[in-house]
């Protein structure tokens, strides 16, 4: 739940539950490992930024290293700012677990649930998520970092109202690593770019009204379309 640093103003804080979070919660001594499995799977009072998604993905690309995530790129003469950027920070972690989490996400874009974010010669590792929301209709996350080899770029990215994390979170991930890396988006997947271009979350459909039959008694139904 740490901030990151960022050179932006007002970078929210995420969480990492503790033992006494849960004390609050449910009382001290009242809480069991059943109370807080799912946070294992990234629900529960776990609560992360996009941008904390990124660096994360960040340390799993560097196998166990982060620099502070920034928008600053240079200044003219030295400026403290700019060289607390430069500072590596180091998780401490044993080097021989990064290779199995690398991986397993490779695995994942690979043939898993995050295979709309494939790309041809570039290995992408990533991880779909799904944000319940008990207020509408769930938020699409993924996260991502390519390629496996010497990682060039590293995305969190979540996509509010819009379902699954493959549904669009992903595909748009894979389209800003495709173009971030080539420089171009290919003409097999334009298909993928007009869609996620063209997509509406925003905008209620309106509700169409299906005619019946004149002779039959049934009232008129009402049909609302949802976004693909």
């Amino acid at each position: 739940g740490v901030r990151t640093g960022v050179d932006l103003p007002n970078e929210r804080a995420g969480n990492v539950p503790d033992p006494e979070d849960y004390d609050k919660i449910y009382g001290a001594g009242r809480w069991r490992a059943s109370s807080c499995v799912t946070l294992g799977i990234g629900q529960d009072q776990l609560i992360l930024t996009p941008l904390q998604v990124a660096n994360a993905m960040s340390t799993i690309a560097n196998s166990g290293y982060f620099y502070t995530p920034h928008i600053l790129k240079n200044t003219e003469g030295e400026d403290s700012l700019l060289q607390a950027f430069k500072l590596k920070h180091e998780t401490g972690y044993n080097d021989t677990i990064w290779h199995y989490i690398q991986e397993g996400m490779a695995g994942a874009v690979n043939f898993g649930t995050a295979k709309i974010a494939r790309l041809d010669s570039i290995q992408v590792c990533g991880k779909t998520g799904t944000a319940e929301n008990p207020h509408g209709k769930d938020h699409s996350w993924f996260a991502c970092f390519a390629p496996q080899e010497n990682p060039k770029i590293a995305i969190g990215i979540i996509v509010e109202n819009s379902g699954f994390g493959a549904t669009y979170a992903a595909p748009i991930a894979s389209l800003i690593t495709e173009k971030y890396l080539t420089g171009k988006i290919s003409e097999k997947r334009k298909y993928l770019e007009e869609k996620m271009m063209k997509a509406d979350l925003i905008t209620e459909p309106k509700p169409k009204t299906i005619p019946v039959d004149s002779n039959k008694t049934e009232p008129l139904v009402q049909v609302g379309k949802l976004p693909d």
